[in-house]
């Protein structure tokens, strides 16, 4: 039916006409983007903005970056699209340098088209490796949005999408900030949350379980970070059982903790790993699972039962190949754990100084979480679990105000510039931070 738009705004047609994700569609208000450069957004008015957000936390090497915007520009002109059957000099330079920043045993990439069809992906492969049907996942966590991989996801939007047929059995990771396990430090945490863990599999049946996936360091969730010797456990015990190790880095992975691979600090080696986001900065869709020698063996003389139609696009591959090699030869990576050490650790704890209303503050490289409370004491989250309050929209709408793109969650907010963010750019993002904060001192109730 022809509709007369001529004398809507541009954001009445958006919302007349965008069904948007996780929403209700009557409640929201987007920003109407115009352009973006390096770590700034700017709307249709001509406002302004430093993206804290990075977006969904993917545009790992800011807005714009010209070398992979002509790389895609480049391939758009020679080859925008061609079957995965086939092969491509884009596909595999990515996979390669993919691999080269992988662990020791990494064999092959399959590529998908995000994050969430990597976990899918990621699982089906530990299953046919393996012959099992069960995978174990954290609560607090979160592994995309289709059939699986919601499964798989410890927060609340698992909940509409879940009818306990999937085979996933959640367990309790750690947090030591809000332990489920009474413990009063890291290595009480991790010896309780490992000794849950093998109690579980024991329970449920070792035999039964093909994977357990873990966001190295959970994203959406909370930023959690992995006590000393937790994910070193968690491999032992993969081991104990046979069961595949699958490391999420969809969103900790290329660059964003300060290491290629957030896993790479942490001394383990996993069987598979899921990628998106940073390994282009999200210019074109892509993700992928990096696989090792023995599952890729596993399918040596058999068929893979999977596939995409745009597994490996050669534009998202182009952009990925031009990524990875501008983080090499701008020593992106390097910044991002240099900003986090010199830069928004210390002003992020200068702020929870400042301001009673932050509980805690963790993280590493430009990936860092503020868990916001109404009472240092009792911990009381300044918005329920799963929702929001009046408190967390206001600060939302004050970092707006301020000129400031935050990425916030439930009671928490997320500090996730760009990896090439400068010094003085996060200092600058830390002030008008600082001065949104301000709106939340009146909901402070300790003492």
């Amino acid at each position: 039916m022809s509709t007369d738009r001529s004398q809507l705004t541009s954001k009445e047609r958006e919302k007349a006409s965008v069904f948007h994700s996780w929403s209700a569609q009557g409640s929201i208000n987007p920003l109407m983007v115009r352009d973006a450069k390096g770590v700034y957004v700017s709307d249709e008015d001509g406002n302004t903005y430093l993206d804290f957000s990075s977006q969904l936390v993917n545009v790992n090497i800011g807005h714009q970056h010209p070398k992979v915007v002509a790389a895609i520009t480049e391939q758009a002109q020679l080859l925008a699209t061609i079957a995965p059957q086939h092969g491509n000099p884009q596909r595999y330079r990515a996979a390669e340098l993919i691999l080269d920043h992988s662990f020791d045993g990494a064999a092959k990439v399959f590529f998908t088209n995000g994050g969430t069809e990597a976990n899918e992906h990621a699982v089906r492969l530990a299953r046919l490796h393996t012959g099992r049907q069960k995978v174990l996942a954290a609560y607090r966590s979160y592994h995309g949005a289709t059939s699986t991989s919601i499964n798989l996801t410890g927060d609340p939007r698992r909940w509409p999408n879940d009818h306990g047929t999937s085979g996933v059995v959640h367990f309790f990771g750690p947090f030591l900030y809000r332990s489920m396990y009474h413990a009063t430090n890291e290595q009480e945490e991790c010896e309780r949350v490992l000794e849950s863990l093998e109690h579980t599999i024991q329970f449920e049946g070792p035999s039964a379980f093909a994977a357990i996936i873990l966001e190295t360091i959970p994203g959406t969730a909370g930023i959690m970070m992995p006590p000393p010797g937790y994910l070193a456990g968690v491999r032992e015990i993969c081991d104990r059982y046979g069961i595949v190790l699958i490391l999420d880095e969809v969103m900790c992975g290329f660059g964003r903790t300060g290491e290629w691979f957030a896993y790479q600090s942490q001394g383990v080696k996993p069987d598979l790993v899921t990628f998106a986001k940073g390994v282009n900065s999200g210019y074109v869709p892509l993700g992928g699972v990096v696989i090792n020698e023995a599952i890729c063996a596993s399918f040596n003389d058999r068929v893979y039962p999977g596939g995409l139609t745009y597994s490996g696009h050669p534009l998202a591959c182009a952009a990925a190949v031009a990524a990875i090699e501008a983080m090499q030869d701008e020593h992106i990576v390097e910044n991002a754990k240099r900003i986090g050490e010199q830069v928004l650790r210390p002003g992020l704890e200068a702020l929870a100084a400042q301001h009673r209303v932050i509980g805690d503050v963790r993280g590493e490289g430009v990936f860092f979480a503020l868990e916001m409370v109404s009472d240092r004491a009792t911990k009381e989250p300044l918005a329920p679990y799963g929702s929001s309050s009046p408190a967390m929209n206001e600060v939302i709408a004050a970092c707006r105000d301020q000129g400031l793109l935050i990425f916030a969650n439930f009671h928490r907010l997320h500090v996730v510039p760009p990896c090439t963010i400068t010094d003085d750019e996060a200092r600058e993002g830390l002030a008008r931070l600082d001065r949104a904060l301000g709106v939340l001192d009146k909901y402070y109730t300790g003492a």
